[in-house]
């Protein structure tokens, strides 16, 4: 199933599901690629030891690979056991984990020469965003934005195209319209980000990878989405019991999932 992007009056309570899956997080999502931070950092050319702001740092996925290079990095996060999770992850590294949303947190007046969000920025509220954003970066900094979503190669597994059956029984179809996401042809986010009044973006790059999961993993993959934690329970054991029934009839039990993401970048308007 392709996860769809939350509805402006279920945002809020979508987003809250996320913290029910804190204990999976970290080792059931995929890691970014390595190269999308190497090109973030040549971009941006932050001094050693800038400091950072990360929108919905979740387990902390996009913030280890930061930290790890020696930048300074506080992070927002709204859910508490995710937060803590956070904090065990970033043990050891100048890490600083606050349980709050990005709309409600109040700075005291601390600037930062990176304000990033990766597969979060869809959860702010858009009214607030770059606005708030913008007012968090130094001169001339910067705003940076990636995902990680799921695309479909036209050689890729068909699993997915054959399981949207039983999303379909269980009353979870695809909206009207849908497009397949292919990899290096999913849409940007320029046009909005420059709409704000605040930001020029000044570079877009797309990046895609795969991972294989057994039937497990991918079932622990599934219950870190809002859309799965959401569905009522005789949903998810129709669905999970399907996908298991028809991995185990494959040779190596495994599937192949291609995932896809746009990182931007932007500089704040002065």
């Amino acid at each position: 199933m392709l996860e769809r992007m939350p509805k402006q009056r279920d945002r809020v309570q979508l987003a809250a599901t996320f913290d029910q899956a804190a204990h999976l997080y970290q080792r059931a999502r995929p890691d970014y690629p390595p190269e999308l931070y190497e090109h973030l950092l040549s971009v941006v050319s932050p001094a050693p030891g800038a400091r950072f702001l990360e929108v919905g740092c979740a387990s902390g996925k996009a913030t280890l690979p930061l930290a790890q290079r020696g930048f300074r990095i506080t992070c927002l996060e709204p859910g508490p056991a995710l937060a803590q999770a956070a904090r065990v992850n970033m043990a050891n590294l100048d890490v600083e984990v606050i349980v709050d949303r990005f709309e409600d947190w109040d700075p005291a007046g601390q600037r930062y020469a990176l304000v990033y969000a990766a597969t979060a920025w869809h959860w702010v509220d858009p009214t607030v965003g770059y606005r708030k954003a913008a007012e968090l970066l130094e001169p001339h900094a910067f705003l940076a934005l990636w995902g990680a979503g799921h695309v479909i190669p036209y050689n890729g597994d068909p699993f997915f195209e054959e399981i949207q059956e039983i999303y379909d029984e269980i009353g979870e179809p695809l909206p009207d319209g849908s497009v397949i996401p292919r990899p290096q042809d999913l849409p940007d986010d320029r046009q909005e980000i420059e709409a704000s009044g605040m930001f020029e973006v000044i570079d877009i790059r797309q990046y895609d990878w795969e991972t294989v999961y057994d039937a497990d993993g991918y079932l622990e993959l599934l219950n870190t989405f809002s859309g799965h934690i959401a569905m009522q329970q005789w949903q998810r054991d129709r669905l999970y019991g399907e996908i298991r029934r028809r991995l185990a009839d494959r040779p190596d039990g495994q599937l192949r999932r291609h995932w896809g993401g746009v990182l931007h970048i932007a500089r704040r308007l002065d």
